[in-house]
């Protein structure tokens, strides 16, 4: 079977292109891709209005100043008034860009999600993907965090670099134009050159994004690692409020204490790490916010001392600059949120690689064929599965298994018991050989540690169906049957179940699914602690009785059954079958 590091490198090293393409392919496959589309392109047209505005607001400046300069109240008072009439104009502006920027948050931050969980969720990916290494590992950070903070990421940045764009085109003509009045003297001689204001806007914003860019670029792999870091954390403190019983009757709180701290402090010095990075990225960008506050006063100095600009019009150059280059340095101001995307892009989008990758061939000798049947008959032909031990394989060759059938199947602890059973489901397709089973009359399986979703009693116990197939009365019937009919009063009362009751209890009510179900088909996860103990006849008589016409595959020991199953199976290893053939 493929080395898991490997499966994770194959996904967690792509090019960014690569990563960008999955994420827009799963734009264009959202259903809400058009309520998205619709509100950037309100917010184009609100940028585009926005920036006009600005363009009449520089304007302004000339006529404004230049009153001041000649003190001329009239015509101040006037332009005082022409001032609340634009800057009303851009505050309704303001505020419906606001609206529509925090809408495509939401719905682009929906959008995704609703992706990602389709596609974790499809049948059998989410077993396959845990176990390709740390690629899945804390997939809940990945589809809630990761994926609301990559949203909002997007959406900020892209709206402001197309904002930036937008005053980019918007004011490279005013500057141009406010550079063609620039006259400079030297030694007697006056001469122009076109588009002073622009070349000078570009080298000095270009000079400060390339310097923010070799500073910032390191920002990247940290902020990968502190994600990494923090989900680490989250899912270990998630993991002790999961198992606080087990923890507090053995007294291991020092113990778990300890490895938060150490969860804590790998976190804490990924942060640090970040911290030194943007400090010096901050030197940089800082450095360059301040001289910005003189740069277009020094640039334009020359002429207006040189007589041939007025205040006025020198303010409007300097407007106009700090417009130009605004929208130039986006770059410069955004470089640590460029790099904190390029990291959230990463761990999300490697992960839909992950998934997306899930069920192709990754590297492993052989697939197992899965085959509907058309008899209703379970077949296992020739079955080897490549486990990370290495290859296990039932005794017999051809095994055939029908409806009514009460079939045992042993082997060592560690021999793949678990793994056979995740193999009937169809989880498990590494190695070779043919399983066969007719879809119809459906299959169940009753675990070692049984799954009992949130929500009421009721639904739990007719999960994975919708509650209007299951009957109160067969419910209650169900309950009474296996020695829990207490709980016939509680099946419309919602909880988290799983801290309601012990693992005996659960695997009791497991079985009631089964009573609710009656499929055609039942794999048990280690059978002796269900048929075992107290309760052991009564569970036991549930299989021989009410759940005689299911077929029965049942993983455990041949001990202490009281003949429930007419026929054994062993599993072994491919190595230890060779040894006893020679």
């Amino acid at each position: 079977m493929a080395d898991p590091d490997q499966a994770r490198d194959a996904v967690e090293e792509r090019g960014l292109r690569e990563y960008v393409s999955t994420m827009v392919a799963a734009f264009v496959g959202s259903p809400l891709r058009h309520i998205l589309l619709m509100l950037a392109a309100g917010i184009f047209a609100v940028i585009l209005a926005t920036a006009y505005g600005q363009i009449v607001l520089n304007r302004w400046n000339q006529p404004f100043y230049d009153a001041l300069q000649q003190r001329n109240m009239p015509v101040f008072l006037s332009q005082l008034l022409v001032f609340f009439e634009i800057a009303g104009t851009l505050l309704v502006l303001n505020v419906a860009q606001l609206w529509l920027n925090q809408m495509l948050h939401l719905k682009l931050r929906e959008a995704l999600t609703l992706d990602m969980m389709a596609e974790w969720l499809l049948p059998g990916r989410a077993f396959r993907v845990a176990r390709r290494g740390p690629i899945g590992i804390n997939p809940d950070q990945r589809l809630h965090e990761d994926v609301r903070h990559l949203s909002d990421l997007t959406v900020d940045l892209g709206v402001g670099l197309l904002q930036a764009g937008v005053l980019l085109v918007s004011f490279v003509g005013v500057l141009w134009a406010l550079s063609s009045g620039f006259v400079f003297h030297v030694r007697g001689e006056a001469f122009q050159i076109p588009g002073y204001m622009v070349w000078a806007a570009i080298l000095y914003s270009g000079t400060a994004s390339w310097l923010s860019w070799m500073v910032g670029r390191p920002l990247i792999a940290l902020n990968g690692d502190r994600y990494a870091r923090e989900a680490d954390l989250r899912y270990a403190l998630v993991r002790v409020n999961e198992q606080l019983d087990a923890i507090a009757v053995s007294g291991g709180e020092g113990d778990e204490k300890r490895r938060l701290q150490q969860n804590l402090g790998a976190v804490v010095v990924a942060t640090r790490h970040i911290v030194s990075a943007m400090v010096r990225l901050a030197w940089v960008t800082s450095g360059y916010g301040w001289v910005t506050i003189v740069a277009p006063i020094i640039i334009a100095a020359p002429v207006y001392f040189g007589g041939d600009m007025t205040f006025g019009g020198l303010m409007m150059a300097v407007g106009a600059f700090n417009q130009f280059h605004a929208a130039l340095r986006w770059f410069v101001d955004n470089i640590g949120s460029i790099a904190d995307w390029r990291a959230t892009l990463r761990r999300v989008a490697a992960f839909r690689l992950a998934l997306l990758e899930a069920d192709a061939e990754d590297g492993s000798t052989g697939r197992i064929a899965f085959i509907p049947s058309p008899e209703p008959v379970l077949v296992l032909d020739e079955l080897e599965m490549d486990a990370p031990s290495g290859p296990i394989r039932l005794s017999e060759q051809q095994v055939m298994i029908r409806p009514g059938e009460h079939v045992l199947v042993t082997g060592a602890m560690g021999a793949g018991k678990t793994l056979l059973a995740h193999t009937i489901a169809g989880l498990w397709h590494w190695g070779k050989g043919t399983v066969r089973l007719q879809q119809e009359g459906g299959i169940a399986f009753a675990v070692r540690d049984p799954y009992l979703p949130f929500g009421t009693l009721r639904a739990a116990l007719c999960y994975p169906r919708e509650t209007e197939v299951c009957s109160t009365e067969a419910i209650v019937a169900g309950l009474k049957r296996v020695g829990l009919e207490r709980l016939s009063a509680s099946l419309d009362r919602t909880a988290r179940w799983e801290h309601e009751f012990g693992n005996d209890e659960r695997r009791m009510l497991n079985v009631v699914q089964l009573l609710l179900q009656r499929p055609s088909w039942i794999v048990i996860d280690d059978i002796g602690d269900l048929i075992n103990g107290e309760n052991g006849e009564r569970m036991a008589s549930i299989f021989r009785n009410e759940l005689a016409g299911s077929a029965i595959i049942a993983m455990g020991t041949e001990d202490g059954h009281g003949g429930l199953f007419s026929h054994v199976l062993h599993l072994e290893t491919v190595a230890e079958a060779s040894r006893l053939h020679v």
